[in-house]
């Protein structure tokens, strides 16, 4: 019996370490720091493969992408209050049309991420905050919509 009771232990130490190492579901770090997504198809074995990012937050919003995509509003996602439920074209899209939306996202995430660490890295001091941009939570699921910057082209 003592042997049983180890084994559990074990397992529940394993579990607790998985769950510290792997933050948001359908992610995992990659031996040298990068995080990497991907998501089985639906009755399929094959993967779709959602790219690699330096950040697990980036790599949890390409998978809630995906995830939201293939299976629609009653999908488990990182990030429910991210997506947008109001999409028109939730299940008839291709791999590598999920793919393309999945990276798309992940990449922006990935590069506020960066942008907000690199603000946040620099010295504080009056002059300096006066020009700091705000940052703010954008709806990385919608379309970008023109803006009069573009117009004056």
């Amino acid at each position: 019996m003592e042997g049983s009771g180890r084994a559990a232990a074990e397992k529940r130490k394993h579990s607790r370490q998985s769950q510290q190492e792997k933050p948001y579901r359908g992610i995992r770090m990659r031996k040298w720091g990068k995080w990497v997504a991907e998501i089985r198809e639906p009755n399929k074995r094959s993967r779709i493969w959602l790219g690699s990012y330096s950040s697990p937050v980036a790599a949890a919003r390409a998978y809630d992408t995906a995830v939201f995509h293939l299976r629609g509003p009653s999908a488990r996602l990182n990030f429910p209050e991210c997506i947008a439920p109001h999409d028109d074209q939730l299940r008839d899209l291709s791999a590598a049309d999920i793919r393309k939306k999945a990276t798309e996202v992940g990449a922006r995430v990935d590069a506020l991420q960066a942008a907000l660490h690199a603000s946040s890295a620099e010295p504080t001091s009056p002059s300096l905050n006066q020009n700091r941009v705000v940052l703010f939570k954008p709806d990385l699921n919608e379309y970008p919509t023109p803006d009069s910057s573009e117009e004056d082209i």
